[in-house]
């Protein structure tokens, strides 16, 4: 029997559009240009060390010292990343219609200090949960089947008693195989009907 729904939050309760992003910030930059950026950004999971509570500064330098010649452009993406992220209109609905269904709800988010502090507005559900998990405030990150086990930990959850909402596939199957139920968030209809089907087996 499910008592508890946790949710990721990036592309799951609000928006994160890294593809607009570097486009409104660079409108004329080529298509080389933005793969050297998205490269030393993203390449080697740099990015992830952010989330795991690495300091920025140092990660900031090691994504730099991959693409040298684009520091300036660099720091501009990390001075304006809060502008990739924007709130979902139905995301407070969602969760208090699950909440009023007798359903305990959580987070549990690959995010980082930094990021919260470009655009804290987004996060303004987060009082609608009954708590959660950041990946940056346990050094632990989705896929790590460790941070599964941190967030049943603290709040004495049981495994099959918990379903997972999530956008990477990858994150979803290691929850699954913690114990958690889990559902790929590919379109809020679509999880929406998914969590139903789930919720009343």
């Amino acid at each position: 029997m499910i008592k508890n729904v946790i949710f990721d939050i990036g592309n799951v309760l609000i928006d994160f559009d890294w593809d607009g992003f570097i486009k409104r910030l660079f409108p004329n930059a080529d298509s080389k240009t933005v793969e050297i950026l998205n490269e030393a950004v993203w390449g080697g999971r740099r990015w992830d060390r952010l989330d795991a509570g690495d300091p920025p500064e140092q990660v900031f330098t090691n994504i730099i010292s991959h693409a040298p010649e684009y520091e300036k452009e660099l720091r501009l993406i990390f001075e304006n990343v809060g502008d990739t992220l924007k709130k979902r209109n139905s995301t407070p609905g969602w969760l208090n219609e699950i909440k009023s269904r007798g359903y305990k709800i959580y987070y549990l988010s690959n995010y980082s200090h930094y990021v919260m502090g470009k655009n804290p507005e987004v996060l303004d559900f987060l009082p609608l949960m009954d708590g959660g998990i950041f990946s940056c405030d346990v050094k632990l990150i989705k896929p790590d089947p460790k941070i599964y086990e941190t967030i049943t930990e603290k709040y004495n959850l049981i495994p099959s008693e918990c379903v997972f909402l999530d956008d990477l596939e990858a994150n979803i199957k290691a929850a699954k195989n913690f114990g958690f139920h889990g559902i790929q968030f590919v379109t809020l209809k679509q999880a929406q009907e998914d969590l139903n089907k789930i919720l009343e087996e």
